[in-house]
């Protein structure tokens, strides 16, 4: 049965993970033969005679503007050119969403961290900026996460799906559970990209490095992986992504290890930086299902993540992994046994992509395709 999907989001093929997961999405459904229409300020999928992009022209940031400006424009967008099913990535805009998938639970990362979403940098109009963000999210979720507006609410993990369930209430029996793919291919070891990279960042082809890979350094506790450096003398680490730089090379500089922290700014593809690591590490205060530990896993290396959402249902304890604290004698800890035991590193890498193959787009894909027929049959 052939859909018609109307996908709203702030961006679509970039942007992070959430851009990453909807041009999966978006390129699955086309080759299924369905119509898509991507109501975005952005979307990076290439020409398709089934596919139909709205832009919503307005600002990229401060967030604490361009979000308030995207609810309004889009939802003006959508109720202008609406066709078929709607899809939102959160609450985005204020039309009734058939279905709506949750990234990031705002109201729960509030109620469990009682702070707001980190600031890029610690000045006082981020700080403002960050604040504003959370308080219009948060509004914004209590809006869209009932039934008279959204039908079904689809979380990326299963712990996410329950902080939604515990947040709003009033969406008990709505929600269900769809997990991000990832592609093997892509995060396929390549012998080359690791010379290269290594090369590039003045990393000996012997040294053993870590890789940190994502924005907002703070929540994801990169600081703590900086400071089990001093303890875990034979490990590098590339830092792939942005934040306060000139933050975090002090607090490397504090702990005696700013020759060995490496800071690649954001990166178009990611793959090189995983294929040049010898261990993933993510020691993360909230996340909802972080795409990168399936990249990571996809790419073999062993997982030492925090037991956040999503990635319970990825780590196995001592298998492909280990689950860390937000401590960096936890982590030094870890890095340790991995150094002591190559044998011990490629048997974990080995299990954690073997684990990852059961996460490919296409079962996504066919989850959402089937999410799609049972609406448009309830709505028929």
């Amino acid at each position: 049965m052939r859909t018609e999907v109307m996908l709203v989001a702030h961006e679509v093929g970039s942007g992070g993970g959430m851009g990453r997961q909807l041009a999966e999405l978006a390129r699955g459904l086309l080759e299924r033969g369905h119509n898509v229409t991507v109501v975005a300020r952005s979307c990076a999928l290439p020409p398709h005679r089934r596919l139909r992009w709205i832009r919503v022209r307005g600002p990229g940031r401060p967030f604490a503007l361009a979000y308030p400006w995207f609810f309004l424009a889009g939802s003006f967008l959508v109720w202008r050119h609406r066709r078929g099913l709607v899809h939102t990535t959160g609450a985005v805009v204020f039309n009734r969403a058939d279905i709506s998938t949750v990234h990031f639970c705002h109201s729960a990362f509030a109620r469990h961290s009682n702070r707001t979403v980190q600031a890029r940098r610690r000045t006082a109009l981020h700080r403002i900026n960050s604040w504003v963000a959370t308080r219009l999210s948060i509004t914004a979720e209590r809006c869209c996460y009932r039934p008279r507006r959204t039908t079904s609410i689809v979380g990326v993990s299963r712990g996410v799906a329950r902080e939604v369930e515990l947040e709003f209430p009033r969406m008990a029996g709505r929600v269900s559970v769809i997990s991000n793919g990832v592609d093997l291919e892509e995060f396929a070891e390549d012998a080359a990209a690791r010379r290269a990279i290594r090369e590039r960042f003045d990393l000996d082809d012997e040294a053993l490095v870590a890789v940190f890979v994502g924005g907002e350094w703070e929540r994801k506790g990169l600081r703590f992986v900086i400071e089990a450096l001093s303890s875990a003398h034979e490990w590098r680490l590339l830092v792939v992504g942005e934040g306060d730089r000139a933050r975090y090379a002090q607090v490397a500089r504090d702990v005696g290890v700013a020759d060995r922290v490496r800071f690649t700014g954001e990166a178009a593809a990611v793959g090189p930086f995983y294929s040049a690591a010898d261990c993933f590490v993510l020691p993360s205060e909230y996340e909802a299902f972080p795409l990168v530990s399936l990249e990571a896993a996809a790419a073999g290396l062993p997982l030492l993540i925090a037991r956040v959402s999503g990635v319970e249902e990825l780590l196995t304890e001592g298998v492909n992994g280990w689950f860390i604290e937000r401590d960096a004698t936890v982590i030094a800890d870890r890095f340790t046994k991995l150094a002591a035991d190559p044998g011990l590193r490629r048997s974990i890498g080995a299990a954690a992509r073997q684990v990852a193959a059961g996460f490919d787009w296409q079962q996504a894909v066919d989850r959402y395709a089937h999410h799609y027929e049972r609406l448009a049959a309830a709505k028929a």
